[in-house]
């Protein structure tokens, strides 16, 4: 660093979860095993809905895409973690952290399109069985998709453009396991006026509308499955809605969490704990959840598997 009337910031400081020396080898251990199965675990459900022709729907298109999303959110955060844990070297260079805050922006953005997107075709499906194929045509799905990846992408680019403006006078330690926004800005001795409404609002709107849009989505289910007459026909509706509910239950209440606990808390430490749910765990559980609640994946699954083991 050089400093003169501000301060040049080369690299910035992650003081990671815990600065107790004996805890390292537990935290990296525990983070490596979380990491490959987020990635062996979603890996398998692209592989298995690109695989499988009778996967070949709307549904398992999104729930491909989501899984690749997880993919990309756990390796912008958990390597870097792991290689500052390992060679005992807390430091990331000023580009690899606007990096890191550059995805860690895209693909939670993308996580709340992906599981909006998900609870329309789930709406259609149910509310518009004889219309499905219609709506839900590839170019819709394509469309849907290209919008939510060019929405992420744009807010990325929003947000990062404006940290180059910023400058830095205090310590340029980071009380987090990874560079996250808002961290960032808490380092300027800049003014952040404008970074920061700019994340309260994105934040409300990508927040509240997709919300609303899912809880709406759902209302309109419950509707229509209270209005049939087998009790079949409404069990197998809320089997194809319960993994997506699942989903987006552990999604939100940990997002909720993360600023319920930054709230009530001043401790960085326990705000770092609170976003390991949101970043890394809730990455790892989404295969589970469809897989454990889905006859469907779970025969491609099986098949996938019977497929790879007769090759070796």
């Amino acid at each position: 660093m050089e400093t003169q009337n501000k301060t040049v910031v080369l690299e910035f400081i992650l003081l990671g979860l815990s600065g107790d020396t004996e805890l390292q080898s537990i935290i990296f251990g525990l983070f490596l095993t979380m990491y490959l199965v987020t990635i062996l675990g979603n890996l398998f459900i692209i592989l298995a809905v690109s695989s499988d022709y009778h996967l070949h729907t709307p549904m398992y298109f999104f729930l491909s895409n989501l899984s690749l999303v997880d993919i990309c959110f756990s390796s912008t955060v958990v390597p870097k973690m792991l290689v500052n844990i390992q060679t005992q070297n807390k430091a990331i260079s000023y580009r690899e952290c606007l990096t890191q805050v550059y995805f860690s922006m895209i693909f939670p953005t993308l996580d709340t399109l992906l599981l909006t997107v998900m609870a329309y075709d789930r709406y259609v499906a149910i509310c518009h069985p004889l219309r499905y194929t219609i709506i839900m045509n590839p170019q819709v799905c394509g469309l849907l998709m290209l919008i939510s990846w060019f929405t992420g992408i744009m807010i990325g680019v929003l947000h990062i453009s404006l940290i180059p403006r910023l400058t830095f006078c205090k310590d340029a330690e980071i009380q987090h396991f990874f560079c996250e926004l808002t961290k960032i800005l808490n380092l300027a001795c800049s003014d952040t006026f404008l970074q920061n409404t700019l994340i309260y609002f994105l934040t409300s709107v990508l927040g509240v509308f997709p919300l609303v849009g899912i809880l709406f989505s759902y209302s309109r289910i419950v509707s229509s499955v209270r209005k049939m007459s087998s009790s079949g026909g409404r069990q197998k509706a809320f089997s194809t809605c319960g993994s997506h509910l699942c989903v987006v239950s552990l999604f939100y209440g940990s997002g909720v969490g993360i600023h319920f606990t930054s709230a009530v808390t001043h401790s960085p430490e326990k705000v770092s704990t609170a976003s390991v749910v949101y970043t890394v765990i809730t990455p790892m559980l989404n295969p589970f959840i469809y897989t454990l609640r889905n006859k469907d994946v779970k025969g491609a699954l099986g098949r996938l598997l019977s497929k790879v083991s007769s090759c070796l």
